[in-house]
């Protein structure tokens, strides 16, 4: 081999191996009661992970904080770029407003606000580029549909249109693909895989076991504090589940975050 080939395979290495993520012994939560309790680990650049757990588990608040929606009550997230980062955020749907009044064309179109702000002209590669994205989501004769009268379905398809034209470096997906027809997830399924193949980095909240097990190499257990991280075959096993329901059934929902720890004054 060749050192201009071994050279690159190295500079691949590193990139994969990239930190892009860390948690530092974080604590989130709302009015001082935290949701997820003393996280820490790391993300890599490409890495396609799941977080999984129970209802309350703290999975969409874990989200928050790496947007920076929440700021933690203790610990941190850090990101080694100093938070330049490129990401974009699917919440969950309950989470859209879908009484907008927005078409398909406009909600895509939004994708681009980052490089060309939320009044900044469309060029015509910009169209093109929209019309690529909507192609992709199998959306072509939607464009001037009011996302009012979209199916389930058919919404989640414009949002997952709409994260193409980010072109974000991490991707964070909280239930993307609850209440959707089979049809719809494997589509969306392989936009995800997609992405991990560009090497993006991917979390998604999911609470689909099977489907984790068949497209996500590693996942989170969360149960307000983790439970296990890493390979999604030696986290998802019955042992590990079953601890983890009845860690979020023993939470205490009056709990306090940890206090900071006490300094002595100088003398």
């Amino acid at each position: 081999m060749g050192a201009e080939a071994k050279s690159a395979e190295v500079k691949s290495a590193e990139v994969k191996s990239a930190e892009v993520l860390a948690f530092r012994d974080v604590t989130l939560g709302y009015d001082r009661h935290p949701a997820v309790h003393h996280l820490t680990g790391t993300v890599n650049a490409g890495e396609l992970i799941a977080i999984c757990g129970p209802n309350g588990a703290g999975k969409s608040t874990l989200l928050k904080g790496v947007m920076g929606l929440l700021s933690p009550l203790a610990g941190s997230i850090v990101r080694p770029d100093d938070g330049r980062a490129r990401i974009a955020y699917l919440p969950q749907a309950a989470e859209v407003d879908r009484s907008f009044p927005i078409n398909v064309y406009d909600i895509v179109a939004l994708g681009l606000w980052r490089r060309t702000g939320l009044f900044g002209g469309v060029s015509h590669a910009d169209r093109a580029r929209i019309a690529e994205a909507i192609a992709a989501v199998g959306l072509d004769g939607f464009e001037r549909r009011p996302i009012g009268t979209l199916s389930g379905g058919q919404m989640q398809r414009a949002l997952f249109a709409r994260l193409l034209l980010q072109n974000a470096e991490i991707i964070l997906l909280d239930e993307p693909f609850t209440a959707l027809d089979a049809a719809t997830v494997r589509d969306l399924v392989a936009l995800v895989e997609r992405w991990h193949g560009e090497g993006r980095t991917v979390l998604a909240v999911l609470h689909d076991l099977e489907l984790v097990r068949a497209h996500f190499p590693r996942t989170l257990l969360l149960a307000r504090s983790p439970v296990e991280w890493g390979e999604t075959r030696t986290v998802l096993t019955s042992t590990n589940l079953t601890r983890a329901r009845h860690m979020c059934e023993a939470w205490d929902e009056g709990a306090h975050a940890c206090a900071p720890a006490r300094t002595e004054r100088a003398a």
